[in-house]
């Protein structure tokens, strides 16, 4: 075999949680693979850049990076590059016509033939290009390695594509449609992961409602008998398939996690409807309503995309109406950009740079306010955090709250990421909040 023990690779990864957690099936498949991993990139005989074309400034990042590692090439002839996740997918082939130095291009649907791609690239078959999206394509069963990431914290996948044809969005194009993962790998990978110490577990999915069979919400049932796992949370779910019996689970499953993303991207029906997204702004106040009747603690955050094509004064007036009811936790808002493949490209009446900022300026500083007093509520209040790590000194230290808050706060010694202790709560701050440890 042409690897051997003294290769080392490095992953810079962009954009989503998908990504994180494929960089680390890649890394794993790597090291499987006698790579170790190198702690510069300088130092790397191969490096992978794990692409994401969602957000035009990931894309822009990851173009940058691989503009970068042409002089690393010159140096080093003998390094391969490898451009993977959406990007690699979009772009395929054409994607060397722009960067001449890169190895090999892989799909997210290719990524567990990485290694072997790797190999044929240093028997000097080049370009390796591996971009192929497959209806067929089922999701392999995987452990993870626990001696890398977090010892307390995992992902795990349980889905990938999408059916939703969103109009601004390349998801069903660069990874497909939607296919989920046998139930029985999954809780296989659960358990794995609990009997190795993690103590929290991230169900990942591009729309995890629409999992299945079997459900989404019987899934969640199941994964919360694993002993060893203390909480569960989930990312992402679409409003139009977000269900009665979902909203439940948070009021029956005491292990997942009072917090819930739920991009609602624009409070205006009729850029909603140009969108695609298969909802009004009324249903999503509904399910909004019967979220918080559930489980009235919940902690709400969104996406928003403002300046999305033919979005006028009035359309944007909505969306801030829609936050100021709402009033989220916090909020992923972004401009709107025109991304390859997707329909909206070809939409009229684009909206202005100019106004794209001013509006989403506007619209972050609301959201800023209401965070932060969204925050203060929870000032005398007492939390179970789970300590993450250790702050400035051995009794100040830092976790994180199951409405997936950060928490700082002091007291305690001889604390371990992991464990779990009550915090009250005396300031909420715009991005975290402050306290101090109650002891028994």
């Amino acid at each position: 075999m042409i690897m051997t023990s003294q290769k080392q690779y490095f992953i810079e990864t962009f954009g989503c949680q998908m990504n994180d957690r494929d960089s680390e099936i890649m890394g794993q498949l790597l090291r499987d693979s006698s790579y170790g991993v190198a702690s510069e990139i300088e130092n790397a005989d191969l490096i992978i850049v794990n692409t994401c074309s969602v957000r035009e400034k990931a894309e822009q990042k990851a173009y940058s990076l691989l503009g970068r590692l042409k002089h690393l090439k010159k140096n080093n002839p003998s390094l391969v590059i490898a451009v993977t996740g959406c990007v690699a997918q979009a772009d395929g082939d054409k994607l060397f016509k722009r960067i001449p130095h890169a190895d090999i291009v892989v799909g997210p649907q290719q990524i567990y033939d990485l290694p072997i791609l790797v190999e044929d690239c240093l028997r000097r078959i080049k370009p390796q290009v591996a971009t192929k999206l497959s209806s067929s394509f089922s999701i392999p069963p995987f452990l993870p390695d626990i001696d890398t990431g977090s010892t307390i914290k995992r992902f795990v996948t349980i889905m990938q594509g999408c059916n939703n044809f969103c109009a601004y969005c390349v998801v069903p194009f660069t990874r497909g449609r939607e296919i989920s993962r046998s139930s029985e790998d999954i809780l296989s990978e659960v358990k794995h992961l609990a009997n190795s110490g993690i103590k929290e577990i991230t169900l990942l999915g591009q729309n995890v409602n629409s999992y299945g069979p079997p459900s989404f919400p019987d899934l969640l049932r199941e994964v919360a008998t694993v002993q060893g796992v203390e909480r569960i949370r989930f990312t992402t779910s679409h409003p139009k398939d977000l269900s009665e019996d979902l909203m439940r689970c948070f009021s029956e499953i005491d292990k997942l996690c009072p917090h819930f993303h739920l991009p609602v991207q624009s409070g205006s029906d009729g850029v909603l409807s140009r969108m695609n997204r298969k909802y009004t702004s009324e249903d999503y106040l509904n399910k909004v309503q019967l979220l918080r009747s559930n489980c009235p603690e919940i902690a709400l955050t969104t996406d928003i995309i403002v300046g999305f094509p033919g979005e006028s004064d009035d359309d944007f007036e909505a969306t801030m109406r829609l936050v100021e009811e709402v009033r989220y936790h916090s909020a992923f808002s972004f401009k709107y950009s025109d991304r390859p493949h997707a329909r909206s490209v070809d939409f009229p009446d684009k909206v202005e740079e100019q106004v794209k900022s001013e509006r989403l300026a506007r619209l972050q500083k609301k959201q800023n306010e209401i965070s932060l007093e969204r925050n203060q509520e929870y000032a005398g209040k007492i939390l179970n955090v789970m300590v993450e790590g250790q702050a400035k000194s051995e009794t100040q230290w830092s976790g994180r709250a199951p409405t997936n808050h950060i928490v700082n706060f002091t007291g305690g010694k001889n604390l371990q990421a992991g464990d779990t202790v009550s915090v009250e709560i005396s300031e909420g701050c715009l991005n975290s909040l402050r306290g101090t440890i109650v002891l028994d």
